[in-house]
């Protein structure tokens, strides 16, 4: 009997070591694979099953937090938004069934309390009870945010506010956006009909045309033409273009004309103020596809902007070999018109390298982060991206985009309140061929005060209605960058 009971004790005790085996394999082997596996909802369940910590503006406004979710909802918590689609392009979302964007994504360990400070200071939880998240506050300023969409006013485009000293993006609305309540909500099928109607709504509400969006730019690339032109030395302050309406460039019988067909001409300070077409595509074929390339380089055109969201877009303007064989796109290009695209927020960096003697900042929505006890866990340190052009060409053209302000094309429409000057140029991107019904967007970017700068702001209104069609980046985009920066400097 007893070597029958040994026999078996020998048996189950194999079976054991087997079973510690098999489990160390599934939970320590094969952890990753199984984690990573679509068809294990434990773990998902269980991280959105647990709190989150905010989301707040410079100023202190909530704007995205958790509370406790209502009885028979099946989490504990439920995600929300406090001031609607106000800041969609800065939260983004966080979903059950359909992942996470925007800051919620790029800080969803510090919000989860996951990184290895909050784990490290949060042991104590382990008996207390005491939750780990951790606090997000971004960059921006919610005075600033709530102007730009109130000026915006429901028209197709964006406003974006930046620091020239810093990057840090203090106002960021984009329109069409959404009610980020509406896909955070906890029924997923409710959740995949809203997902569903903006995936398919036009403008392409899912995307931040701020930053994941590109638009022929208008005379506003006149900046980065005009920088290339002078930092070369084949302009100055003596050049003179001659008064004309059209110019012909070489390979083509079609000229390139001036907006509307005007006569225009003069120095530097004229053909800018009035934003002549036909300088501009001289320069730009006088500079060569290599020099004008090069200078877009250097602007960062090419390269995604480097802005701590998801998926930023990339402005584009084309290569070397491309405009050797089509050196009238490349005049076309020295305008913004043809080819020529860019980032909305990658056109108020440029302003703002105007404004920061020719430094442009790498633009920043997080500001800091923080435990659950208010330690700052990381400070956003402003960080340089790309060299412009040199201090004495920055400080030229912004002598140009001041008379563009006082006395050209944006001063009909961008005066500021209490008499504080503003450096701008505008933008009035023909979109339309030849003969087809007038369709442009509407740009203007600037900076103020003129003297110091604190703010740089760009606004784009979308050729999508005959409004904004008809009206230039002056009339239409003037006013609302008025509006937002008078919020701004406290005017």
């Amino acid at each position: 009997m007893n070597r029958r009971i040994g026999k078996l004790a020998v048996v189950l005790f194999g079976l054991y070591i087997v079973l510690f085996v098999q489990l160390n394999l599934i939970q320590v082997g094969r952890k990753d694979t199984l984690d990573n596996d679509s068809r294990n909802t434990r773990q998902t369940v269980r991280n959105f099953n647990d709190p989150r910590g905010d989301i707040v503006t410079s100023d202190g406004v909530v704007i995205a937090t958790s509370v406790a979710s209502e009885p028979g909802d099946g989490f504990d918590w439920q995600r929300t938004y406090p001031k609607g689609d106000t800041y969609t392009s800065i939260t983004g979302y966080y979903t059950f069934g359909f992942g996470a964007t925007g800051v919620e994504r790029v800080e969803n360990d510090v919000l989860a309390g996951r990184t290895a400070a909050q784990q490290i200071t949060g042991i104590g939880s382990l008996f207390s009870g005491r939750g780990v998240t951790g606090d997000v506050e971004v960059t921006i300023d919610s005075r600033i945010q709530e102007a730009a969409k109130a000026a915006l006013a429901g028209r197709e485009g964006t406003v974006v506010v930046l620091e020239p000293s810093t990057g840090a993006v203090k106002a960021m609305y984009s329109w069409p956006t959404y009610d980020t309540n509406l896909v955070a909500t906890h029924d997923a099928d409710e959740a995949e009909s809203v997902f569903d109607y903006l995936d398919a709504a036009p403008g392409k509400p899912l995307l931040v045309n701020a930053y994941q969006e590109r638009y022929m730019p208008g005379s506003t690339f006149k900046i980065i033409t005009t920088a290339a032109a002078l930092d070369s030395g084949l302009v100055d302050d003596t050049t003179v273009w001659a008064e004309e309406s059209e110019f012909l460039p070489p390979q083509t019988i079609d000229p390139i004309q001036n907006y509307g067909g005007k006569v225009c001409g003069g120095d530097l300070t004229e053909v800018f103020r009035r934003s002549c077409n036909t300088p501009f595509a001289r320069m730009a074929i006088d500079l060569g596809p290599e020099t004008m390339v090069s200078a877009a380089e250097r602007f960062g055109i090419g390269d995604k902007v480097p802005i701590d969201l998801p998926a930023p877009a990339a402005s584009f303007f084309g290569d070397v070999d491309y405009f050797e064989r089509n050196i009238p796109l490349l005049g076309i290009g020295g305008f913004g018109q043809g080819n020529t695209t860019m980032v909305p927020v990658h056109m108020a960096m440029v302003a703002a390298s105007v404004a920061n003697e020719g430094v442009m900042m790498r633009p920043h929505v997080v500001a800091a982060t923080f435990d659950r006890d208010g330690r700052t866990l990381r400070r956003t340190a402003p960080t340089a991206w790309r060299t412009t052009m040199t201090p004495s060409t920055a400080e030229k053209i912004g002598a140009l985009m001041e008379e563009v302000a006082d006395t050209g094309t944006a001063s009909c429409c961008l005066r500021l309140s209490n008499g504080v000057r503003a450096a701008a140029k505008t933008g009035t991107a023909q979109l339309n061929m030849a003969g087809e019904p007038e369709r442009s967007h509407a740009w203007i970017v600037a900076y103020a005060p003129a003297e110091a700068p604190r703010y740089a702001i760009v606004v784009m209104l979308k050729g999508t209605t005959a409004e904004i069609s008809e009206g230039t980046g002056g009339t239409l985009a003037g006013p609302i960058a008025s509006r937002v920066l008078d919020v701004a400097l406290g005017l």
